[in-house]
């Protein structure tokens, strides 16, 4: 049966309350105890709302105990945390498994987490067996994510890596900033002819396909960046040397009126004796400063290698070595017309390095 609230200052149709949403049924009891504040008899109350006599006493007397606080809508179900499984501090043992370790390392199969391999986790050690989903419960509670992983070589030294960041890249800093110099970070790059990245739309189940010549062919490059802003490249056709890397080191230097701090890897043209013999000829334009081995992670220059590799696909196609190198080329120069890009590298998710613009302190 069906009412209209009238002489309320409201005019809602109402029905069987237990047919309304929360809210409506929290504006419900509110009204229909505010008739009775206004004086009118809990019967009409009861027949204009459609609602029982037990009702509208069982309100009047939560208002009358808890005013209006005691009305409004209260949330359904347990309380969070309530009646689980896993106590707290199981629950902050398992989290921490799972950030500090791999599943191989505790017994279990593979490298990567799952909600099913966490959930063995907990079995093995609780003797508690959950449903996957119900793992994810315990894994959004945690706020924790399921993402792709960076990668580590098994041969990096963690205690290198620290060293770097505590004392090697400060010290580094600190020299710049002593003589008046600037740091770049520099690395070489391959781009081959029949290299297809990314994704492209599709007729669902069947798989796009990319024409491509089938003539193979290959460009190197290499470039330096500074969290300025500031690149440089080169692009060439033969293998990378230490013939090459002095070549680059030549016009890297033309370009500065002050000494450039350059951080690379461990490649062996990077230390051979021929750059070692260029740079002590030129003491005063170029400083080699060396990154822990098996770390590219560490050097933002490898994020400038993959966006070229992303970018060139989705451009016009090369042909030949020639339309390669030239479309290498224009997406350098691109980079170098868009410095806020170029110091974005330095803010990626594999590396932190501080950005700062004072051309003298870095």
């Amino acid at each position: 049966m069906w009412f209209w609230v009238v002489g309320l200052g409201v005019s809602d149709l109402v029905g069987d309350a237990r047919h309304l949403s929360p809210s409506a049924q929290e504006a419900l009891r509110l009204r229909a105890v505010a008739a009775l504040v206004a004086g009118r008899d809990r019967e009409d109350v009861a027949a204009v709302f459609g609602v029982s006599l037990k009702a509208v006493d069982i309100w009047w007397a939560k208002w009358r105990a808890g005013g209006r606080e005691a009305l409004v809508m209260r949330p359904r179900g347990r309380p969070v945390g309530v009646h689980q499984v896993l106590g707290e501090a199981e629950q902050a043992a398992v989290r921490q498994a799972v950030l500090d370790h791999r599943p191989c390392d505790v017994g279990l199969s593979g490298q990567l987490w799952t909600r099913r391999l966490i959930g063995g986790l907990i079995a093995k050690l609780y003797r508690v067996r959950l449903t996957e989903p119900g793992v994810g419960k315990y894994l959004k509670r945690w706020g924790l994510s399921f993402q792709r992983p960076d990668k580590r070589a098994v041969e990096q030294d963690p205690q290198a890596v620290a060293r770097w960041h505590e004392e090697t890249w400060p010290s580094i800093r600190a020299k710049a900033k002593k003589d008046g110099g600037e740091v770049l970070f520099a690395d070489q790059v391959g781009i081959r002819s029949d290299q297809v990245t990314g994704r492209t739309w599709g007729e669902k189940g069947k798989t796009p396909v990319v024409r491509r010549t089938g003539n193979r062919f290959s460009v190197n490059a290499m470039s330096a960046i500074s969290t300025k802003g500031r690149m440089h490249f080169m692009v060439f056709a033969e293998s990378f040397t230490a013939e090459v890397m002095c070549r680059f080191l030549d016009r890297l230097a033309g370009h500065f009126d002050h000494k450039v701090h350059l951080v690379v890897d461990g490649h062996s043209a990077h230390r051979s004796k021929k750059v070692r013999d260029w740079l002590a000829a030129h003491p005063d334009d170029v400083e080699l400063h060396f990154l822990p081995l098996y770390s590219p992670e560490l050097n933002p220059d490898e994020l400038v290698n993959a966006d070229l590799k992303h970018s060139l696909p989705k451009q016009h196609r090369a042909r030949d070595q020639a339309e390669l190198a030239a479309e290498t080329r224009r997406f350098f120069r691109r980079r170098q017309r868009q410095p806020h890009i170029v110091r974005g590298y330095f803010g990626g998710a594999h590396v932190r390095y501080a950005l700062n613009e004072n051309p003298m302190s870095f």
